[in-house]
């Protein structure tokens, strides 16, 4: 048994606590917020509960399969709901697409807006679902320190079925005409944070989640999965430090020996940084760190963003649980992201309204909302410019219900740039880590692994597999399965 250290609560610092607990290890993890979870935090103010990160909750299978591996079940910690319509697409006020949890009930929607194209989603879903079955068994549980990993015939013949070296954009095309089709099957790779002609088609993957899988909901809130990994994590016997700033990393003899905290200092024998991965190697002297400050600014990042969580005193109509605002130039803003990053004229957004399902959210008869604007990464933020945003955005959200709300906002709070650098140490004030370019995938992307020092280890969004909270939690396992692999060798 050895003593384990691992930087950072959110997802996958818990995974990586509760696979090295497993294996019979001492693991302390530390969390420099008052409160565990990462980006996945939760608060309370004025009878609203506030997920303050991720709201999606797809590819259920991942979730289910970690709790499986210590004999539990989702089930065992929280109610999961499947939400029909999942989630909607807004293109205009009387144009909006829903997407209902029925295959038949979808198909006639895409039939209606495009003749012949019901059949052209059946067979785009089975390309999907194959290269979701690649993706989960071939790829994404591999450590990608070679690409001799991935030199196997069926693997290598599965890559190149999946699209691997096609775009997003272009084999969407290949399929579906009507803009706002190509608009809704482009959507999913958004959180993988790059335009879709930039993202490999393999990840079209994404779509079989969100179309044939579903879109669910943890009662409670997307916390409800942070609090089950706590609770299972220190079941398995982990000590969980809060407020507690790592200030450097300690080596000797090419090994990591201990962490130096503004509480004391704590000895170990093995360590892996789950937190922002820049950060981390910060904390080591420059001859330690895997790369120099250069690499990280020639890295493409995934935006960041300009988030509102606001409590209204009355049900807004139209709203749905998950709504995408896409009622405005999807090109200008993606340029204004990555293109010419500056602050965008007229963003897209996205609306996330959990007391449409969760009367627990919010006070009775109010509603719970969180808006949200991608925005380009290092982006200088102030409160003057939150608020231009805030009225934009409110205005275009009364067009669409037709009535006025800003009136009955009785909560607000807001989050940007320089928040997600205070609370998460993120490079730029990244939202997202990488974006899952071609130039950025597997090998290509961070090491899991410190190439200089033998007992440390990455996890995150900034290594491999990548964003998203699925991706976050394996990143954590195959982390923590190669720690384990050092001390037993």
């Amino acid at each position: 048994m050895a003593k384990i250290s691992i930087i950072g609560s959110g997802f996958s610092g818990l995974a990586a606590s509760c696979f090295a607990a497993k294996e019979g290890h001492e693991v302390t993890l530390f969390e420099k917020n008052a409160t565990i979870g990462g980006r996945a935090r939760v608060y309370q103010a004025e009878g609203f509960t506030f997920d303050m990160g991720p709201s999606w909750y797809w590819m259920p299978d991942v979730f289910e399969n970690f709790f499986a591996q210590f004999g539990k079940s989702v089930a065992d910690y929280y109610e999961l709901k499947q939400l029909d319509p999942g989630f909607q697409v807004i293109f205009g006020e009387k144009d909006v697409i829903e997407i209902p949890a029925a295959m038949a009930e979808l198909e006639a929607i895409f039939e209606n807006i495009e003749p012949g194209s019901a059949a052209a989603l059946q067979k785009f879903l089975e390309e999907a679902a194959f290269k979701y079955e690649v993706g989960m068994r071939d790829l994404v549980y591999k450590p990608a320190f070679s690409w001799l990993e991935y030199a196997n015939i069926d693997v290598v013949k599965g890559m190149l079925k999946a699209n691997l070296f096609s775009s997003v954009s272009s084999y969407v095309k290949t399929y579906f005409e009507d803009e706002r089709l190509i608009a809704l099957m482009e959507f999913p790779v958004l959180f993988l944070g790059a335009m879709a002609n930039k993202i490999p088609a393999l990840y079209t993957m994404m779509n079989y989640s969100a179309l044939v899988q579903g879109t669910f909901y943890p009662m409670g809130g997307m916390c409800r999965i942070i609090t089950a990994m706590e609770s299972l994590a220190v079941s398995l016997g982990v000590v969980v430090h809060t407020d507690t700033v790592i200030t450097k990393i300690e080596v000797k003899d090419g090994l990591v020996t201990g962490l130096h905290t503004g509480k004391g200092y704590y000895a170990t024998e093995g360590l892996i940084a789950a937190a922002d991965y820049h950060h981390a190697e910060q904390l080591l002297e420059e001859k330690y760190r895997n790369y120099v400050e250069g690499y990280w600014n020639k890295k493409t990042f995934a935006p960041s963003c300009l988030i509102y969580y606001i409590g209204v005193s009355k049900k807004v109509k139209r709203l749905l649980h998950h709504n995408l605002f896409f009622d405005a130039d999807f090109k200008q803003h993606a340029n204004d992201i990555y293109s010419h990053p500056q602050w965008p004229e007229r963003p897209l957004f996205y609306v996330c309204c959990p007391s449409k399902t969760d009367a627990g959210v919010a006070p009775e008869g109010m509603e719970n909302i969180f808006i949200l604007v991608p925005v380009a990464t290092g982006l200088t933020d102030d409160e003057a410019t939150r608020e231009q945003y805030f009225d934009g955005l409110i205005s275009r959200m009364e067009v669409y219900s037709g009535e006025r709300f800003k009136d009955q906002v009785i909560y607000k709070r807001t989050y940007c740039v320089s928040n997600f650098v205070e609370d998460y140490n993120a490079f730029k004030g990244n939202a997202y880590g990488l974006a899952n370019t071609l130039m950025q995938t597997a090998v290509l992307k961070p090491s899991l692994k410190n190439k200089k020092l033998k007992n440390m280890f990455y996890a995150g969004q900034l290594t491999v597999p990548g964003p998203g909270v699925p991706p976050a939690l394996i990143s954590g396992q195959v982390a923590a399965a190669q720690l384990n692999l050092y001390f037993k060798k």
